[in-house]
């Protein structure tokens, strides 16, 4: 049998190929014009596996990396290494290498390349040391959150995208701690502040300053500053009057974290425009989001360009590619259409080494049920007042009294703390409505309830002992039913027992009941049968108030939260410990 020679037939082929492969067509026109003209085995091969093959337009500015550069300078004879290309056609893309038709950087000449994927793709990279975590034994971090860490110590621009509920916030705070950062900046929204500061002092006896106003220090070890006062320490004006507006960029920090990165996804807002001036200043940035893309492509263009990935070089080359671009007119101007979506698996491939994303469903060392404090400073003077009358009232009467009436004075206080958080509240909310997730909300008061069905009542419902059976009912059936009805707010008494609500799998407290059976019995809403996805239940909490006390107290009491009365009656011992903490 006659065995074929592949360069004799790979000539064969390119003498009668009509084809769009540009380099098929380069080697078909060297065979006519140049005398001697062979092909190589490989690119013999490439011949036959690609004559078939219709190349992508890609029409994108790729990056090289830098020995390649270098190798490309040396065979075109050009007086520096490239860095990039402008990327006309995506010829083939084989297990080992892409084949690109270019243009070197401005110029008009096309020239076509074999790039293996190690010239576009940066590899991987990876720890190069054993990490100690006996420091951490307090709070061990879990095995997926040491996977992230190693992460990011490996990287000085990472995008840690896991999905929420996975420790995020830990992983960063050891990592940061293991690494040679010794001026770290944290940049999160308002509500989260305590919470970061909370978990470093966890690990750490380092320094930690959090941000408000126009207050700085120059002694700390870690700088929490939230979104909405960047403006007060920072400024893209480079007018010499600008210069003590300067502060985070003259601070000179090693690294900086920032928290819900997604904040910063539209590339054209302020706090954004702000912030990536701030971050090109910082050798290490790491983002963490739960969202890295809050919708469409377009929302991740950003973040990708603030970790440097080639992807973010050119914004109408990732808008063409990803974003399935498009110009048109508006009158007499152009503008871009990006609300598209295109080449994502190729987008997921070649940004897969400078994002780490795992799901809770995949994460198999998790429980069922998380349930995570989020800290929160009390700003308001109101409380100060109010407490001080609580406590006078309370001495006077302590022993006049039973236990039950001087709880029941608290009420006041308690009911002025549920409305003060219902901002925070919504911004736990709004994060997960982005994500087109459903949400339960459990309040203890009416007022609260309302000041929160008024500000999504398009998409919420309510129950609350004010409705009759068929309207609570009502109200279950059109939030496990209905795609468009978000969030579910509800009092703890008549929403935490005797319905399912398996259509969410996140639940907030905006406020505690004095009676810990209300708090897992609310729980157990989402997480019961039929609950095919880990449950989060977040407790926003005031530090340095009463709601402090009852949370710790809580916290003290779980292995007994069976014996605690769910009928509505205040258990003595829980109450008795609450007032002892207090008085």
């Amino acid at each position: 049998m006659e065995t074929k020679i592949p360069e004799v037939e790979a000539r064969n082929i390119l003498s009668t190929y009509e084809g769009s492969n540009n380099q098929l067509l380069e080697w078909k026109r060297k065979f006519k014009d140049v005398k001697n003209f062979k092909l190589t085995r490989p690119q013999s091969e490439y011949v036959m596996k690609y004559k078939d093959v219709t190349p992508k337009v890609a029409r994108k500015y790729i990056k090289i990396v830098s020995t390649f550069g270098e190798k490309i300078m040396e065979e075109k004879l050009l007086t520096k290494p490239i860095e990039q290309i402008w990327c006309e056609k995506l010829l083939c893309d084989s297990e080992k290498a892409f084949h690109i038709w270019g243009k070197i950087l401005d110029s008009e000449q096309n020239t076509a390349f074999w790039l293996p994927k190690a010239a576009i793709v940066q590899p991987e990279k990876k720890l190069n040391r054993i990490i100690d975590y006996s420091p951490y034994s307090s709070r061990p971090p879990m095995d997926h959150q040491k996977i992230a860490i190693e992460k990011l110590l490996a990287n000085d621009k990472f995008i840690l995208a896991d999905d929420m509920g996975l420790g995020k916030t830990t992983s960063a705070v050891i990592a940061s701690l293991e690494s040679k950062a010794r001026k770290i900046l944290i940049v999160c929204p308002a509500s989260l502040k305590i919470n970061w500061e909370r978990e470093i002092k966890n690990y750490s006896d380092r320094k930690v300053l959090i941000v408000e106003g126009r207050k700085w220090g120059s002694t700390f070890d870690f700088y929490i500053i939230n979104y909405d006062i960047i403006k007060n320490y920072h400024t893209t004006d480079k007018s010499e009057d600008s210069d003590d507006y300067k502060l985070l960029v003259n601070a000179n920090f090693d690294l900086a974290i920032v928290d819900e990165a997604h904040y910063i996804s539209n590339a054209t807002a302020n706090r954004t425009r702000l912030l990536n001036d701030v971050l090109e200043t910082i050798p290490k940035v790491w983002l963490l989001t739960g969202t890295p893309m809050t919708s469409r492509p377009i929302n991740y263009f950003n973040l990708l360009s603030i970790v440097e990935s080639p992807l973010a070089l050119n914004w109408q080359s990732y808008v063409r590619r990803y974003c399935a671009g498009y110009q048109f007119r508006v009158g007499q101007r152009k503008v871009w259409n990006t609300s598209g979506a295109s080449n994502l698996d190729e987008l997921r491939e070649r940004t897969k080494n400078l994002v780490l994303r795992r799901m809770k469903i995949d994460i198999l060392d998790l429980p069922e049920k998380i349930i995570t404090p989020v800290y929160l400073e009390l700003k308001n003077t109101f409380y100060d007042q109010e407490l001080e009358d609580f406590m006078r009232i309370t001495k006077d009467n302590q022993k006049k009294e039973s236990i039950s009436v001087t709880l029941n004075r608290l009420m006041k206080i308690r009911q002025l703390i549920a409305i003060e958080k219902i901002p925070y509240t919504c911004e736990l909310i709004d994060k997960f409505i982005e994500q087109d997730k459903k949400v339960i909300v459990f309040t203890n008061f009416t007022a609260s309830l309302d000041m929160l069905h008024e500000k999504y009542k398009k998409n919420s419902v309510t129950l609350d002992g004010r409705m009759s059976k068929e309207r609570r009912q009502e109200s279950v059936d059109k939030f496990q039913e209905n795609s468009k009805t978000k969030i579910f707010i509800s009092n703890n008494k008549a929403g935490g027992v005797g319905i399912t609500l398996t259509a969410a799998e996140t639940v907030i407290m905006n406020d505690l009941s004095f009676v810990p059976a209300d708090h897992s019995q609310a729980e157990d809403r989402a997480y019961r049968y039929g609950q095919k996805n880990t449950v989060l239940v977040y407790y926003p909490v005031f530090e340095n108030t009463i709601e402090m006390q009852v949370y710790n107290i809580l916290q003290k009491k779980k292995e007994i939260i069976d014996q605690v009365m769910g009928d509505g009656e205040y258990s003595d011992t829980f109450a008795s410990e609450l007032l002892k903490n207090l008085i």
